[in-house]
């Protein structure tokens, strides 16, 4: 409940103390969003949102309190942060924040700015969960210093979820797929997303958000000693407004060969930069791509409805349960469906010896997904009407959490593993 510490000029305006600013470090990429009573404390966060340390993150301040916020949040999505300035007697306090629980995403972190020094009323917000609560008159400094203390404790965990992606087989669709839940969540939620393509080799991230940068994952892989947010910051491509790109050279002039633990610094210092980082996991099978894998928040697997990409969905499935014993299963989407002429397995059957349900099932729809790709744009560039446009859209809120998965009746059990096997001993 302290403040940091400021002086006051001649004109008695609030000067932040430039010693206590210059030991803040850079707010990471992340959405924050303000509720004001009064210009007292609108006008300092504003204030705050211009200074160089908070050049990454998102802020928009509205004026009204507790149930402003109350409203907007039963339509709208909620920000990593949200502050909120209440002159309510404590005991009205806990119970109007009570109400805002009930709208809040439980990942958002929130920091009260009340007008009462009260050091039970402290205390028991911070039973209730509130981050930090501070008693104005504020200072832009008080703001930075908070917003900081929250997100940069260099001992705290990493703010932003990995979502990892990969293929059971080449050319399913999984980097297209990625790059457009990548695209939408930025759009959709207005979130920070850092998209990293990891197929150094073959990367294609480049091409589907039509950017040519000079630099990116590559430098920061094969110079680890030299990774921060700093150095990251410098190696991201701009690709939209809230949407990074990590993108990988795609070029055959190095040996693209890695320890295990090659990427872990880099997605590590990704994940305290922006709320969200899709890897683009190439689909090969070494210790880094095992690693990754193991070490991410979300796994997704693209398949297409053929018995090999089942027989690989399977061992994937297989393989990621025992490296993460205690993590959900992957996330499965069927990509290409319904190809003319083509032979499938239907979802159910291709999902029940799994064990999963899938995310999504996507339909083979070449005109949409080459348009857009022939021309650089993402698939809600392009039509943003389509139905896979919305299917992209449900993705993206059940991977986020803000959604969760229909469930379905299950089918009648096809014994297409056994098939497999019969192949192996005819072959």
């Amino acid at each position: 409940m302290t403040n940091l510490a400021y002086t006051t000029d001649p004109n008695d305006a609030v000067v932040p103390d430039a010693a206590a600013m210059q030991a803040l470090r850079p707010v990471p990429r992340i959405s924050i969003q303000a509720f004001c009573e009064t210009d007292g404390v609108a006008q300092p966060i504003e204030r705050a949102a211009e200074d160089r340390r908070m050049a990454k993150a998102h802020v928009k301040v509205h004026m009204g309190g507790i149930q402003t916020a109350i409203e907007f949040y039963h339509t709208a999505p909620t920000p990593n942060l949200i502050i909120i300035e209440s002159r309510d007697e404590p005991r009205n306090l806990i119970g109007r924040l009570e109400k805002l629980a009930e709208v809040c995403d439980p990942a958002s972190k929130v920091v009260v700015i009340g007008h009462h020094n009260d050091v039970s009323l402290y205390r028991e917000l911070i039973r209730f969960g509130i981050s930090e609560y501070i008693v104005a008159p504020i200072s832009m400094a008080d703001i930075v210093a908070d917003i900081a203390k929250i997100f940069v404790d260099p001992d705290a965990e990493p703010i932003g979820r990995s979502i990892a992606f990969i293929g059971a087989k080449g050319g399913v669709g999984s980097s297209t797929i990625a790059h457009n839940v990548a695209w939408t969540l930025s759009t959709l939620f207005q979130s920070e997303v850092v998209v990293a393509d990891m197929d150094l080799a073959f990367g294609t991230a480049n091409i589907n958000f039509d950017q040519d940068p000079a630099q990116g994952i590559a430098e920061a892989v094969f110079s680890p000693e030299r990774i921060d947010e700093v150095y990251l910051d410098r190696l991201l491509a701009q690709c939209a407004e809230r949407l990074s790109l990590l993108a990988a050279p795609s070029t055959l002039d190095r040996i693209y060969d890695f320890d295990a633990d090659a990427f872990a610094s880099l997605i590590e210092t990704a994940q305290r930069s922006a709320p969200t980082v899709i890897l683009d996991v190439p689909h090969v099978w070494t210790g880094w791509t095992r690693q990754t894998l193991a070490q991410a928040d979300e796994i997704v697997i693209t398949a297409t409805p053929e018995l090999a990409n089942l027989r690989n969905t399977k061992n994937l499935i297989d393989m990621l349960r025992k490296l993460r014993p205690n993590d959900a299963p992957p996330k499965l989407i069927i990509n290409q469906a319904g190809v003319p002429k083509r032979p499938e397995i239907s979802p159910d059957d291709f999902s029940e010896p799994l064990g999963v349900m899938p995310l999504a099932v996507i339909p083979f729809e070449p005109l949409l997904f080459g348009n857009a790709a022939n021309n650089g744009r993402m698939l809600g560039e392009t039509d943003a009407q389509h139905a896979i446009v919305k299917i992209v859209h449900e993705m993206a809120h059940v991977l986020t959490g803000r959604s969760e998965m229909k469930s379905k009746r299950k089918a009648g059990i096809g014994d297409l593993l056994g098939r497999l096997k019969m192949k192996k001993k005819s072959a």
